[in-house]
């Protein structure tokens, strides 16, 4: 490895792509190709970064199997942060087994961490942690070790375990400061920010305040009955009832809710499951069905009740009813939240990360957008959807050790 390579690898080691690219920014060799894509996706090309990647892996070919593999690994990097879910994670597990049978520790567990991601981006918590069983985080160097801190906590987060979430992110800000990196700093206090920010909304007795996570790991541990409407579920302490797939019966579980103790007149049940403007009797009739359906769901949890004028919930072993709901709610705040992140989507990802047709998020997207609360660039298979203001600004975690010997 010549001098400007090597001079190049370590500028972006320490997080600097704009000496790097004066190093190696006229070659057209497959070790510079390599640094300058690493380069430009530090920078926020990624477009051109995939580009010289995918150059820089056909140059060095099967042969040299640990460039190759790292350059793949790069790749996969790159499409994560485009929020390109689609991409071969087959490929991946590939180059990350060839990077551990050449001696590649630190890029191999690098892949692994990119694995761990991508679950936890699509909600397998457990596949995470699969992932990440295998790797020991006290032997990581600083960069990775912050990394790895932030996955755990993330999945601490997704968990609603604000305690070993906390605990992640002081280990994860203290590998950082170690990395005397400024912008891996910065990625691990904004998480641990987003820690103590609102994430729902509590609704009970007629009041409603916004809540942060650890307040909600309160409310879930504390017996009440909860009506989540995050999850379109009713649950108390560890008995859980679904009702996702029943949205009907979800809309007047959370009415009563929030009329909670009063009771709740039938036009405005009917209003709320039907959305219906004038009643008759065949309404009246399908509200009697679907509220016996409700008794029947609700049994562990609650009696549902007939009154004079309605229906009214009596919890069961619970002193009183909350209701969880998202903090701001909109007919595509599901899509809003995922782009909420500040990364740039493609309309694939978010259909495969929201579990819906990517036509049904397409619509979500063009409604959004005609309403400017959101945007998008790009044409085609290249057009990615964001709410921020600068789009495709690639994370720290594109962090190069493509050509260093580990």
């Amino acid at each position: 490895m010549d001098s400007l390579i090597t001079a190049a690898a370590s500028a972006l080691a320490a997080g600097d792509p704009l000496r790097a690219l004066n190093c190696v920014a006229l070659r057209e060799d497959a070790p510079a190709l390599a640094l300058r894509g690493i380069a430009m996706a530090q920078l926020g090309d990624l477009t051109q970064a995939r580009h010289l990647l995918k150059r820089a892996a056909r140059a060095f070919g099967p042969k040299q199997a640990v460039a190759h593999a790292r350059c793949v690994l790069a790749q996969a990097e790159i499409a994560f942060v485009s929020r390109d879910l689609g991409w071969p994670v087959k490929a991946l597990a590939a180059a990350q087994a060839a990077l551990e049978q050449n001696g590649d520790a630190i890029n191999a567990i690098h892949a692994c961490h990119l694995q761990a991601r991508r679950s936890l981006l699509l909600g397998q918590l457990d596949e995470a942690e699969r992932v990440l069983r295998a790797v020991e985080p006290a032997l990581l160097p600083p960069i990775r070790r912050a990394a790895h801190e932030m996955i755990l906590a993330g999945i601490a987060m997704q968990r609603l375990r604000t305690a070993p979430a906390r605990a992640a992110l002081v280990r994860a800000q203290a590998a950082a400061d170690l990395s005397r990196i400024p912008a891996l700093k910065a990625e691990v206090a904004t998480a641990a920010e987003r820690l103590d920010a609102p994430v729902a909304r509590h609704i009970a007795g007629g009041k409603e305040r916004l809540i942060a996570l650890a307040d909600v790991e309160d409310l879930l541990a504390s017996g009440t009955l909860v009506v989540d409407a995050c999850r379109r579920v009713v649950r108390r302490g560890k008995v859980v009832v679904p009702l996702a797939s029943r949205p009907v019966l979800f809309a007047l579980a959370r009415a009563l809710a929030e009329a909670w103790p009063n009771d709740v007149c039938r036009t405005d049940l009917l209003r709320a499951a039907f959305q219906a403007k004038r009643v008759d009797e065949s309404h009246r009739a399908r509200l009697r069905v679907e509220m016996g359906r409700l008794r029947q769901l609700l049994r562990p949890l609650a009696d549902v009740l007939a009154t004079s004028r309605g229906f009214v919930l009596q919890p069961r072993q619970a002193s009183a009813v909350n209701v969880l709901a998202w903090p701001v709610e909109e007919e595509y705040g599901a899509v809003l939240a995922f782009l909420a992140d500040g990364e740039a989507w493609s309309s694939s990802a978010l259909a495969l990360a929201l579990g819906i047709s990517q036509r049904t998020v397409q619509r979500s997207l063009d409604t959004l957008a005609a309403e400017g609360k959101v945007q998008w660039f790009g044409r085609a298979r290249a057009r990615r959807w964001t709410t921020a203001t600068v789009p495709g600004f690639t994370t720290i975690m594109l962090l190069p050790t493509l050509l260093s010997d580990g």
